[in-house]
């Protein structure tokens, strides 16, 4: 270079001068002397206490990293996941809406992601990622608002849940304009809160991974970075489990004794019970904004990095990129934004592993979001349960794969193209394990009304048949009933039941019109009710067989997250890294998981057999899916974007060009590529 410049002396191989030629370097990022500055002490301008600088090291740093990505996992990707379910019923949303919220963080990560990332890349990353645990406090507090501002739970004043005989009196229901609730505009308070989790959660990602790189070794790399993904996914592994626990306590706390003459106290297989969802949120906020004080202190390099950073050597992809990088110094001013955007959207690894975890990003958020309704519906659990099930899959599958892939790939000593060839062969083995979807699912509960007739008569699709046709039913009060004959109803009304009492814990109802005979005929047992209260119990057995193969599916899904991380760090100039997850990010959002929550959203709304529509032919939430159809679905999207995912890992490998540096591939390895291209 010109100027008594040099080649970026983080690609140049060691050697005796090579702190000469550091001390003369030009280039955009500080030199040794001027890097070794910024490497000060922990702690607050003079206020620097010994005892913190024990964390002054990468060590420190990961620890506080991890417990930030744990916080924003249990909000981000626990708590607002086991919630959806509960918010859709209680702010009467459509599964398309809450898709919609769940998909508001990522809308506001994509915004704001390019430009953080390539901001912050020259900036003091631990004071960004201060910044990020304010974002993440507040987000928790907003999201949690809509309960305090949108009163008690009310779920029905004056139920009658019984067949009500002409002439008696009874509250009957009457559509009026009063009726028209307001819940449902809770939605934007909901996204708001997502937008700020959003903003939040953008730094942590991009220069919290970026920092890391800077930091350790580059054999150490993947395995810091894998610790700490990992670390984020015990999280939402925290999030499914607590706010499945909180689920099983009433939402505003305390049941209310009495609500009218014809109350029954629930409980929690009753289908109107909400449980309390905002505590952990408003928990979150406080636990959150603590950690503001760690990432204020630390320096804007840790001791040491400049050596490291000394001693790392190339393997940007060889398009003339890095050249072009070190000569323009680009990247030193925002004026240099369009032209490194463009350098890095004409890389080809790069966009390949990009669209490759994008692929794999819309599975994974939508599994994320919508697994626990799928456990739910397919197989007969309560909201509590299913959100549990669905937890103990997803978070520890998802730190294994990413704790498995990190040592792999530290242990090995993978380069880039290595690292490559190790994501085809987990992300083929997790297509094959998706067919699970084929061979574990479970049809449908007899279902008076909705999949068969009442006892002959009737209509399918027709809540309404002769036997209750006087009952003046309620459409808007779903409280199911599994009679005798082993068929589910729509609510005691509904199967023609004129009288209830109380037998031991569960409610039992008698008369009832509706209702046929046992199926199961014995001799030796007389049926003392006709109906129970709740859904009837499901015959399917398959749930642990899916919940095994699910399992390992997510194993090799998330074992190609931390390698792919990886290679994006190696297949861009250095100065590039911390834009590079930025853009990735982006297309992540944009292609993954944005539409991933909202598309899991739309394919179960398509299955929808029964919704819940009131007097005032007002849809809300669905009530009752066609299981078979949602598992076909569910299916159908997740093998696409598998093979998706294969073929862009098998495009980047074919168009890698590693610099002359490192580009001493062995014969075999040539010949294997060449093969997987042809």
């Amino acid at each position: 270079m010109k100027g008594g410049g040099i080649e970026n002396p983080v690609f140049e191989p060691p050697s005796p001068d090579l702190g000469r030629q550091l001390q003369a370097t030009g280039a955009g990022i500080p030199t040794v002397a001027e890097a070794e500055e910024e490497e000060g002490p922990c702690g607050w301008g003079r206020c620097a206490p010994k005892a913190l600088q024990l964390c002054n090291n990468p060590e420190g740093y990961l620890a506080a990293y991890s417990l930030l990505a744990i916080f924003q996992g249990i909000v981000v990707n626990g708590l607002v996941n086991v919630s959806i379910s509960t918010i859709e019923k209680r702010y009467e949303l459509s599964s398309s809406l809450t898709g919609l919220i769940s998909a508001s963080y990522d809308i506001a990560f994509c915004i704001l992601s390019l430009f953080v990332s390539f901001i912050g890349e020259r900036g003091h990353k631990p004071r960004w990622l201060a910044f990020s645990a304010f974002m993440l406090g507040l987000g928790s507090l907003i999201f949690s608002l809509p309960h305090f501002s949108s009163g008690k739970y009310h779920y029905g004043a004056k139920l009658e849940d019984t067949c009500q005989i002409p002439g008696t009196s009874s509250a009957n229901f009457t559509c009026s304009a009063s009726t028209n609730s307001s819940l449902p505009n809770y939605l934007y308070v909901f996204v708001l809160g997502q937008l700020l989790l959003g903003v939040g959660g953008t730094p942590l990602y991009t220069l919290g991974t970026a920092f890391i790189d800077d930091s350790v070794p580059k054999h150490k790399s993947s395995l810091y970075i894998g610790i700490g993904y990992t670390m984020s996914l015990l999280g939402p592994a925290i999030g499914y489990v607590l706010g499945g626990q909180l689920l099983n306590i009433y939402i505003d706390i305390q049941i209310p004794e009495r609500q009218d003459t014809t109350y029954t106290k629930m409980d929690h297989d009753d289908p109107r019970w909400l449980g309390a969802w905002w505590i952990a949120f408003l928990a979150c906020f406080f636990a959150i904004w603590l950690l503001i004080i760690p990432f204020s202190c630390f320096p804007k390099h840790l001791p040491g990095t400049a050596k490291i950073q000394a001693e790392k050597i190339s393997e940007t992809h060889n398009d003339g990129s890095e050249v072009l990088v070190e000569t323009k110094n680009i990247g030193k001013s925002f004026k240099d934004f369009p032209v490194a955007l463009l350098i890095l959207l004409k890389n080809p690894v790069l966009m390949s592993l990009i669209i490759a975890s994008s692929s794999e990003a819309l599975v994974a958020t939508g599994f994320a979001t919508f697994l626990p309704k799928f456990i739910e519906n397919q197989f007969g659990k309560t909201s509590s349960v299913s959100a549990t099930l669905g937890g103990l899959v997803l978070i520890p599958a998802a730190a294994l794969g990413q704790i498995i892939s990190g040592i792999l790939v530290s242990k090995c000593k993978m380069d880039c193209k290595n690292i490559i060839k190790f994501m085809i062969g987990t992300c083929s083995v997790a297509l094959l394990l998706n067919t699970v979807f084929l061979f574990a699912k479970c049809g449908n509960e007899p279902f008076a009304g909705v999949s068969e007739t009442y006892n002959g008569t009737g209509m399918v699709n027709n809540l309404t048949a002769p036997c209750n046709a006087n009952c003046r039913c309620l459409h808007s009060m779903y409280y199911p009933v599994c009679g005798r004959d082993e068929v589910q109803y729509f609510s005691p009304c509904f199967a023609g039941c004129a009288s209830h009492l109380f037998n031991n814990v569960k409610k039992v109802y008698h008369n009832c019109s509706c209702i046929g005979k046992p199926k199961r005929e014995n001799g030796s047992e007389d049926f003392l009710y006709e109906a129970v209260l709740g859904k009837c119990p499901t015959q399917c057995k398959f749930l642990p067989l899916f919940l095994t193969f699910f399992f390992f599916a997510v194993v090799f899904t998330f074992m190609a997250v931390t390698p792919t991380t990886v290679a994006i760090l190696r297949c861009v100039p250095d100065k590039q890294r911390s834009f590079a997850l930025g853009v990735q990010s982006v297309f992540l959002r944009l292609l993954g998981t944005i539409p991933g929550p909202i598309l899991f959203g739309v394919a179960i709304d398509s299955s929808c057999t029964l919704w819940d529509i009131n007097e005032c032919k007002t849809k809300g939430a669905c009530w009752v899916y066609d299981n078979e159809r949602m598992a076909y679905l569910l299916m159908g999207i997740s093998a696409a974007c598998k093979i998706i995912t294969i073929i862009f890992v098998v495009t980047a490998i074919c168009v890698y060009k590693p610099p002359p540096a490192s580009a001493a591939l062995s014969q075999k390895d040539s010949e294997m590529v060449s093969a997987i291209c042809t």
